[in-house]
C-alpha cells in the first residue's frame, strides 16, 4: 500500500507541474536503454566501414558561394526566392553519384534532406518549399535513396534543426535576419511560435524515417545554446530522439541535439573540419567518432574556392582518422545542375584507385595496440580480426625501415598493393645505426612503388 501511495503521489506531482509549473512534458521523455556491448554491436557495420560520403546540396548551389550564403549576405526569403523559382538540376543522375561513391571506397552516404535554408529535397506534405514544387518537379531524396541502395551503400539522412525559411522559426544569432539588441529580437519575433516549428520539425523527421525504408544514420544539425541561441529545449530533443529510436531502432544518431549529458542522447561525436590529436574520450572512455571534412572550405558548391586538398592530403586524413579509431565523412557539394564538381571527381577517382589496392588497411581497422610504435613519417592502423598491422609510408624511406621493439612480434611482411614480400632481419651491431637489440629492420626497394602512399602489411605472431 505504501508503494502504491508513493506512485500515486508522484503521478499527481508530475501532472501538477505540467499543468501549473514551467516544466513541459518533454522533461520526462525516456530514451531506450542498452548495454555498452549492445551499442558496440549496433554500430559495428559503421566502425568497420570507416569511410563515407557527405552530400550538401540545396538552393545554395545556384549562388555557388557557400551554403551559408543566406546568412553571410543577410538575404531575405523574398530575395532568396529566385533560386527556388529556377532550380532545375537537369544533369542530376544519382546512379552516377552512387557509382562514384562506391568506386572511391566509401561504404555509406548521407545527404542533406534539408539544410539551414529550409529547402527540402524530399516531398514533404508539411511544406510547399520543396523540390517537387520547383521546375525540377521530383522527389530528389527518393531518387537518391533508390540509386545508392542499389549499389549496396548504407543510407543516411542529414536534417537541419535550423530553418531560416519557416515563419515560426524564431530569429536568433545565426539567422540571416539576426538583430543587435534584445528589444529588437522581441520585435522581429512577434507572432513566431517555436512550438509550431517543433511540431513541423518532428513531422518532417517522421516522414523521412517512415517513407524511405531502412535509414542507417541520422545527422541532426545543430544546437547552439545560450543567449539568442537554441538548444535541446527548443528542439524538444529528448522526445525527438525517442521518436527516432521508435521509428528506426537500429539507426545511428550524431551528437548535435544538445544531449551530451543525457544517457543515450547520441551515438557518436562529430569533430568538424579538424584532425583530432587523440581518440576522443569522455570520463576515461573512448567514444565512437566521425570527423566530417570538405575537399575545400565549403560544404555546398562554391565555384570560386581554390583551397582544395590534394589526393595525398586526403588519403593521409583518412588514414590518420582510422589510426585514432574514427570514421571519415568526406563531403561533396554538387553543382546547381546536379553534377559533381570536376575537382571532386578527380579526388574521388584518385582515392578510389588507392583504396582498390589498400582498403584492407582501412576497413575493419582501428588504432594499433599501445605496444606498437610508429616509425617516423608513418601512420599505423590495425585489424584485430586478422591480427595484422598496417604501416602507411607517408614519406618513403631510403632502403630500410626500423621497427622498434618488434623483433619477436612479426612473422611476415609484404607490400599491401601487390602482396610482394618485404624481407626483414634483426639489426647487426654497429655504432652508427639507429637500431638496437629487439628491433627489426625492413629491407625496402630503393624505388618507391607506384602508389600514392605505400602500405606495409605486417602479419603478427
Amino acid at each position: 500500500m505504501k508503494c502504491s501511495h508513493i506512485s500515486f503521489s508522484f503521478k499527481f506531482f508530475v501532472v501538477f507541474i505540467i499543468l501549473f509549473g514551467n516544466i513541459t512534458p518533454q522533461v520526462f521523455a525516456q530514451l531506450p536503454k542498452e548495454t555498452a556491448i549492445q551499442k558496440t554491436q549496433r554500430l559495428q557495420w559503421w566502425t568497420d566501414a570507416r569511410f563515407g560520403m557527405f552530400i550538401h546540396w540545396g538552393l545554395y548551389s545556384l549562388p555557388a558561394r557557400h551554403e551559408w550564403v543566406r546568412n553571410f549576405e543577410r538575404i531575405t526569403n523574398e530575395e532568396y526566392q529566385k533560386y527556388f523559382d529556377i532550380f532545375n538540376p537537369d544533369l542530376y543522375n544519382p546512379r552516377e553519384w552512387a557509382k562514384m561513391c562506391k568506386q572511391a571506397g566509401m561504404k555509406y552516404a548521407i545527404i542533406t534532406t534539408k539544410h539551414h535554408e529550409g529547402f527540402c529535397l524530399f516531398d514533404s506534405k508539411y511544406t510547399d518549399y520543396k523540390s517537387t514544387n520547383t521546375p525540377y518537379g521530383k522527389d530528389i531524396v527518393k531518387e537518391w535513396v533508390d540509386a545508392f541502395r542499389a549499389e549496396g551503400l548504407k543510407i543516411g539522412f542529414y536534417y537541419s534543426l535550423i530553418d531560416w525559411h519557416h515563419p515560426d522559426f524564431t530569429i536568433d544569432k545565426n539567422h540571416p535576419l539576426r538583430q543587435n539588441s534584445d528589444s529588437a529580437y522581441v520585435r522581429v519575433n512577434k507572432g513566431r511560435d517555436m512550438a509550431k516549428y517543433r511540431t513541423y520539425l518532428k513531422n518532417q523527421v517522421r516522414e523521412l524515417l517512415s517513407n524511405y525504408g531502412e535509414i542507417s544514420i541520422l545527422w541532426l544539425d545543430f544546437s547552439y545554446p545560450g543567449k539568442n541561441g537554441k538548444g535541446h529545449d527548443d528542439w524538444d530533443s529528448e522526445n525527438l530522439l525517442k521518436m527516432v529510436r521508435q521509428l528506426q531502432p537500429n539507426i545511428i544518431v550524431n551528437n548535435r541535439l544538445d544531449l551530451e549529458n543525457v544517457e543515450g542522447g547520441d551515438d557518436f561525436v562529430t569533430p568538424e573540419q579538424f584532425k583530432v590529436a587523440n581518440w576522443p574520450e569522455k570520463d576515461g572512455k573512448k567514444l565512437a567518432w566521425e570527423t566530417c571534412q570538405t575537399f575545400s572550405g565549403s560544404w555546398g558548391y562554391n565555384r570560386d574556392e581554390n583551397t582544395w586538398k590534394n589526393t595525398s592530403q586526403l588519403l593521409e586524413l583518412l588514414i590518420e582518422t582510422v589510426s585514432k579509431g574514427g570514421n571519415l565523412l568526406l563531403n561533396v557539394g554538387p553543382t546547381g545542375r546536379g553534377a559533381f564538381d570536376i575537382r571532386a571527381q578527380d579526388r574521388l577517382n584518385a582515392m578510389g584507385e588507392w583504396m582498390k589496392f589498400n582498403s584492407r588497411s582501412i576497413y575493419g581497422c582501428t588504432q594499433a595496440p599501445s605496444g606498437f610504435l610508429a616509425p617516423a613519417n608513418t601512420l599505423l592502423t590495425y585489424n584485430p580480426t586478422l591480427n595484422r598491422l598496417y604501416i602507411h609510408l607517408l614519406t618513403y624511406p631510403l632502403e630500410r625501415l626500423v621497427l622498434k621493439g618488434m623483433a619477436d612480434k612479426i612473422k611476415y611482411v609484404q607490400f599491401l598493393h601487390d602482396a610482394s614480400e618485404v624481407k626483414f632481419a634483426k639489426p647487426h651491431w654497429s655504432g652508427f645505426t639507429d637500431s638496437e637489440k629487439g628491433d627489426l629492420v625492413l629491407e625496402l626497394p630503393v624505388i618507391k612503388p607506384a602508389v600514392e602512399i605505400p602500405v606495409l602489411e605486417v602479419f603478427l605472431k
